[in-house]
């Protein structure tokens, strides 16, 4: 009787310390957006394609083994693995210092256009390549946070979960500019959005995080139609903006006879950020809707390993 009673006690004991935590995450399995399914899905294949931001440095896990080097001192050499062939090696550990990358995606009105022939809205998109990213930085050991939300860079699956959650739960916001957050020096800003604003607007705004020694990446969402305008005869446009602006429309009596003023326009924009961003050490990356998003997420993570690289962390 003893014997069970305290079975029992230990039974209630494990009971108190885990039950709101299990009932935690069993809730927020059941209401995980489907958004981040197809992140998680996405960032798996996309992991076989892409390298780890990993290099060699002050760490506790073993990485690879090298040939010995004369810099090298005699401590450094691994025997055991040395003894196996007639040269000297090295064994090397990762280094583990995890980096803070900041996520922002976009939540404007305009994000949520979509094309009749591919039916995937902007925002979509950019939604799961933000959450794909953050799902192949937290498997690497890496701080995610998403800006404007309040909570500080975290690593682990649980931080993935509640960015999901946020990106999934948030109204659409008229501003389509990131808020003035505060971020340390080397820390990494991704940056999601269509990037159809004036330009000064949006160099104003990556000057500031520059200026504070962040490192930026900006990934550009468009639709086919946005790029390539494919409208013929009578059509009406209209912009998208915020409840508290003015819809603006404009109606063409043949479209095409403004096609080739209109990629030209959209051609130059784009090269204007392109060029901003290289003045300043950041990156900028293209991404149609109709394009595999997968190419896309390897072509960002490798854009974060090759910037630290070179930076030398």
């Amino acid at each position: 009787m003893s014997g069970g009673a305290r079975e029992q006690s230990f039974d209630v004991r494990q009971a108190e310390r885990w039950n709101p935590w299990r009932e935690q995450a069993e809730s927020l399995a059941a209401r995980l957006p489907p958004l981040l399914v197809a992140a998680e899905s996405l960032a798996s294949t996309a992991a076989l394609g892409v390298h780890g931001r990993r290099k060699a440095g002050m760490g506790e896990t073993f990485w690879q083994f090298r040939r010995f080097r004369a810099e090298d001192s005699s401590a450094a050499v691994d025997w055991r693995q040395s003894a196996k062939s007639q040269h000297l090696f090295v064994r090397e550990r990762e280094w583990e210092a995890a980096e803070s990358v900041w996520l922002w995606r976009d939540g404007s009105p305009g994000m949520r256009f979509a094309a009749s022939q591919t039916g995937i809205t902007k925002i979509e998109r950019a939604t799961v390549l933000a959450l794909a990213l953050g799902s192949l930085l937290v498997r690497g050991g890496e701080r995610i946070a998403l800006a404007g939300d309040g909570y500080p860079p975290s690593g682990g699956r649980f931080a993935l979960r509640r960015i999901a959650h946020e990106l999934t739960d948030i109204s659409p916001g008229d501003d389509p500019l990131p808020p003035e957050i505060a971020l340390r020096r080397n820390a990494e800003f991704v940056w999601f959005s269509d990037f159809l604003l004036p330009l000064d607007a949006l160099e104003a705004r990556i000057r500031r995080f520059a200026r504070a020694g962040v490192c930026g990446y900006l990934v550009q969402v468009i639709d086919p139609a946005e790029e390539d305008f494919p409208f013929t005869g009578r059509t009406r446009f209209e912009a998208v903006r915020g409840a508290a602006t003015k819809t603006l429309t404009e109606t063409f009596g043949r479209a095409e006879s403004v096609r080739d003023a209109y990629r030209a326009r959209f051609a130059a924009h784009a090269e204007a950020i392109g060029m901003l961003t290289r003045r300043l050490g950041w990156s900028f990356l293209r991404h149609r809707t109709d394009k595999s998003p997968q190419t896309a997420l390897v072509a960002l993570y490798s854009a974060l390993g090759g910037a630290r690289a070179r930076k030398g962390f």
